[in-house]
């Protein structure tokens, strides 16, 4: 028996488009990589590659992979994309461990990891934080409050390295107008 084909609402999170002139994808073609793919109701959100979109599947492992190859043949690159739902967005948003950082949304940021870390090296990330600085990491999330910003933070640049994962963070800006436009 076939498993039932639903229709989720996902966010797609590329990660190194569009800066300091690389990798350059324009937003209208990206929107028509995802509906050639089966995507509907696709929009886009700031040119750093935000998508979201409506998906019929019985399965979306493999979206972020097929997405990628898509990319690498019309444009010449492949940037690391993340696949997630608005459920698992909406999630991480309520898991949020420094709700009064929201007040302040450019000093917060959610990176998204592609799996959960075997073996962070949470003493190292310890150490690379300022006084200032916060995160934690609950599952596939890291959260990170830089009130100072994350341009300097040497927490910032090594995160994703100590973590041992690939990771793509928003702002909290940016995830709540991501759920807004979802849910719209």
């Amino acid at each position: 028996m076939t498993p039932p084909v639903r229709t989720d609402t996902c966010i797609a999170l590329l990660r190194g488009i569009n800066v300091g002139g690389k990798n350059l994808l324009p937003m209208k073609q990206l929107a028509a990589v995802f509906e050639e793919l089966g995507a509907e109701g696709v929009k886009t959100y700031i040119q750093s590659g935000n998508v979201i979109f409506r998906y019929r599947h019985t399965d979306t492992a493999n979206l972020s992979e097929k997405i990628g190859m898509e990319i690498r043949k019309r444009f010449g690159f492949e940037p690391h994309i993340l696949v997630i739902t608005l459920s698992d967005l909406e999630s991480a948003m309520r898991s949020n461990p420094f709700p009064e950082a929201e007040s302040t949304p450019d000093s917060l940021h959610i990176g998204f990891l592609a799996s959960t870390p075997q073996a962070p090296d949470l003493a190292k990330l310890e150490y690379l934080k300022k006084d200032s600085e916060r995160f934690r990491l609950i599952g596939r999330i890291f959260y990170l409050h830089a009130p100072e910003g994350v341009g300097r933070s040497r927490l910032a640049s090594g995160s994703e390295r100590l973590l041992g994962v690939p990771m793509t963070d928003r702002n909290w800006n940016t995830v709540c107008k991501l759920r807004e436009m979802a849910t719209a």
